[in-house]
């Protein structure tokens, strides 16, 4: 019993962002930078959390081209062995929608709920030394997969770093797997999709 009372604290992912984005909010200071050194600057796994969740919030068409920056840059670090995230000054003075960030969060609630009954910490040789920088590799493809503004893709890519976010904040090498193996399909889907629109192009040029 106190097992079980003791994993769902650890898995409680959505009230830390809410409750820090509103306290920032209300001081006025709510920032990509200050939300992520509240939450624990050091952490890969809160950075491509709360980024992810940033690309999921209601823009305008095209928007992540500059909501998936973040995430180039976080898990091109991760890639090239960095220890920790490190935003430049402008991107880490992005201010940050506090409403809707939190109704991104409430409205991710049902994927949260559902990893947060699974998730353990287990098959953690996925995350030994020299593996972040693989996993670092494949999560700059997935995040560029993102960065193209391709139409009706975008979500997928952004919910696949999300799960592997919750991954490796929990330890939980088999969440952290889910996540790789849906951006992997987020990838070949925004292949199929590129290839569609160009070759629906070249049809129109013809």
């Amino acid at each position: 019993m106190i097992e079980s009372h003791t994993k769902r604290r650890r898995a409680s992912l959505s009230l830390p962002i809410i409750r820090t984005a509103r306290g920032q909010h209300r001081e006025g200071s709510l920032t990509l930078g200050g939300l992520l050194k509240a939450l624990g600057e050091t952490s890969f796994g809160w950075a491509i959390v709360l980024f992810s969740l940033v690309t999921l919030l209601p823009l305008p068409p095209g928007s992540s081209l500059i909501t998936a920056l973040p995430l180039l840059l976080t898990t091109g670090q991760m890639a090239l062995g960095y220890p920790s995230v490190r935003l430049p000054g402008r991107l880490s003075g992005l201010k940050l929608d506090e409403p809707g960030l939190r109704r991104t969060v409430l409205r991710l609630s049902p994927i949260t709920r559902r990893l947060e009954r699974i998730l353990d910490t287990r098959y953690e040789s996925v995350f030994m030394d020299r593996q972040p920088q693989a996993l670092g590799i494949v999560l700059f493809a997935i995040s560029f997969a993102l960065f193209l503004p391709v139409p009706l893709t975008g979500w997928f890519p952004a919910i696949s770093l999300f799960v592997f976010g919750v991954g490796l904040l929990e330890r939980d090498g088999l969440v952290a797997g889910i996540g790789l193996s849906l951006g992997m399909m987020s990838i070949l889907l925004t292949a199929v999709m590129i290839s569609s629109l160009a070759a629906a192009a070249e049809t129109l040029v013809d």
